[in-house]
């Protein structure tokens, strides 16, 4: 399986790169990881076919994670697609998908292809092929937020997930609250783990780097402020580490 980063900025727009996606491929299925502000320009520039995805996972509901998804399912539309397209994404949030798409002037009857809405609940095993499938985890990204809801009517789901392919782990953070969030999956030694950097300091990166005794650490979610933490965070490892720890950047791919 390859895992390709379609973008590795922030939620702050940067000329430097595209908001945070990945892309999952295995010979069966091709999962795309968010589709946030500029995802289909970001992929053609990655030259992924848009038809080419099976399915696309949504963590959670800021624009830099999502608001690119209609105008993809609307480029696919335009481009003939005619094979179903699978949206996974957490029970409380499929409602507010629907919606959103609805209010987009996206039909299934105009579409050509069917949108299959596949809710999931946290901690539940979702399978996409036989090789590969993932757990999410409620993370405390958007606790800070509920002061705000007066009128209780929102959902704060915000997940982390933890990808296994074969007999591989691949966590991947998502968008975070806090150092804690990393240690969602309890003592699970994932293969590789891809963390967000915008919301935890460079000492919980060295922390879990120095814990996390053989697997690869992949860093991303990076604004262009970011940059200068990132050197200091370099300049502080040894080669040992260095060889552990990588800085993603649009297009980086890497086999599992």
């Amino acid at each position: 399986m390859k895992i390709k980063f379609i973008g590795t900025g922030s939620g702050i727009t940067s000329l430097k790169r595209f908001h945070s996606s990945l892309l999952f491929s295995e010979p069966k299925y091709k999962l795309l990881i968010d589709a946030g502000d500029g995802i289909s320009k970001a992929l053609l520039t990655q030259k992924i076919s848009f038809n080419s995805i099976n399915g696309i996972v949504i963590s959670h509901l800021h624009p830099d994670h999502f608001s690119g998804l209609s105008s993809l399912i609307v480029q696919m539309k335009i481009s003939g697609r005619r094979n179903d397209l699978n949206i996974f994404i957490h029970n409380n949030l499929v409602k507010l998908i629907k919606i959103y798409l609805y209010q987009s002037y996206i039909f299934n009857e105009r579409l050509g292809f069917k949108l299959n809405y596949v809710g999931f609940e946290h901690e539940e095993r979702i399978k996409l092929t036989t090789e590969l499938s993932f757990i999410s985890k409620q993370n405390s990204h958007l606790d800070h937020y509920k002061a705000f809801d007066k009128g209780n009517t929102l959902s704060f789901s915000c997940s982390s997930f933890l990808f296994q392919y074969r007999d591989k782990d691949i966590f991947y953070s998502g968008d975070m609250g806090g150092k804690n969030d990393l240690y969602l999956f309890g003592d699970t030694k994932p293969k590789v783990l891809i963390t967000e950097i915008s919301h935890i300091d460079i000492s919980d990166i060295l922390t879990i780097l120095r814990s996390f005794e053989k697997g690869k650490i992949i860093l991303t979610h990076i604004s262009d402020e970011d940059e200068i933490k990132l050197e200091r965070l370099f300049n502080s490892l040894n080669k040992k580490e260095l060889k552990r720890i990588t800085t993603a950047y649009d297009g980086l791919t890497i086999s599992i």
